[in-house]
């Protein structure tokens, strides 16, 4: 009788410590208060803009309010407009001068770097500085390189009886310029990121590379590079989104010019917006550099996904 009641009492005892595993284990709405914040701010700050930017494309709207309904004639004036269509051509020019450079130079560095000594560590944090700096300070920086005449370049230039290249002035070099002030500004990202990735490949793979009598350029082909390939695609799609929104170095360096050739879609956005106070026009060219932004990084994502697939 006694075990009876024994073996009863642990039956209801495993059935209520069940009960307990079960009910902290059981989704409860109280549980959403922990990523409330976040839900708060993305929906705030990412979401309800987004919608509102496609509605306002779809108006005649000012500084004074929400006008008439439009529909798509915001877009169809953007894309007569050949300032913005040079606008969009300008912008993958400065992509195209800036993303391969960044991840490639990144790249180089943190190889370079990749070293536990003092003097690396004060190199990384000498490449890195730059990236901390406003665009302001790098602009001003960097037109005291470029300034004809009496610029850094034009003095060393001067010192061989050359005349320096107008990079802010000719219109062939304008973006060039902006182009490297941006790359010495950003390096330090992409450096970061390829340092924080090789640290993270096994020591002992480049031990048994080296035993085996493997050459550095061996080793980075079939070692380095394939360990870190997640990481270069990262680091392309964040500088592609990034060089995308190419504005305060065009604007403070050159004003978009000579002749609008430096003018980026942004610049182009800030304009419309808040100069001439088409707002409707303003958000639907927003909204085409939102599509071409998800596009260019989406179709780099996918290439490179399926190289790395086939490789």
């Amino acid at each position: 009788m006694v075990d009876v009641t024994l073996s009863g009492a642990r039956s209801a005892a495993r059935a209520v410590a069940r009960q307990k595993v079960q009910n902290i284990n059981a989704p409860l709405w109280r549980n959403a208060l922990f990523v409330a914040p976040y839900l708060f701010f993305f929906v705030s700050l990412l979401v309800i803009p987004l919608f509102w930017g496609i509605w306002l494309s779809l108006h005649k709207a000012d500084a004074f309010g929400t006008g008439r309904f439009v529909g798509i004639d915001n877009y169809l004036r953007l894309f007569r407009d050949k300032i913005f269509i040079q606008a969009i051509g300008n912008t993958f020019y400065f992509a195209f001068l800036t993303v391969p450079a960044l991840a490639i130079l990144g790249l180089m560095l943190a190889l370079a770097l990749n070293r536990k000594t003092k003097a690396a560590a004060v190199l990384r944090a000498v490449y890195f500085s730059s990236s901390v700096l406003s665009v302001t300070i790098v602009t001003l920086i960097w037109r005291i390189v470029f300034i004809g005449n009496f610029g850094l370049l034009a003095t060393i230039y001067g010192w061989f009886g050359a005349t320096s290249p107008a990079f802010l002035s000719d219109p062939k070099l304008a973006m060039i310029g902006i182009a490297i002030a941006t790359i010495w500004w950003c390096i330090g990202l992409p450096m970061m990121l390829f340092l924080s990735a090789l640290q993270q490949v096994p020591a002992e793979i480049y031990e048994a590379a080296a035993l085996d009598n493997a050459s550095r350029w061996r080793t980075l082909r079939y070692i380095t590079l394939p360990s870190i390939r997640r990481t270069f695609v990262l680091v392309l799609i964040i500088q592609v989104v990034l060089q995308f929104q190419l504005f305060g170095q065009s604007k403070l360096m050159t004003l978009g010019g000579p002749n609008n050739v430096s003018k980026p879609i942004v610049f182009y956005i800030y304009e419309a917006a808040f100069t001439k106070w088409d707002l409707g026009l303003g958000a639907a060219a927003s909204e085409v550099l939102f599509v071409l932004i998800l596009i260019a990084a989406m179709a780099q994502y996918f290439i490179s996904r399926r190289r790395g697939e086939e490789g």
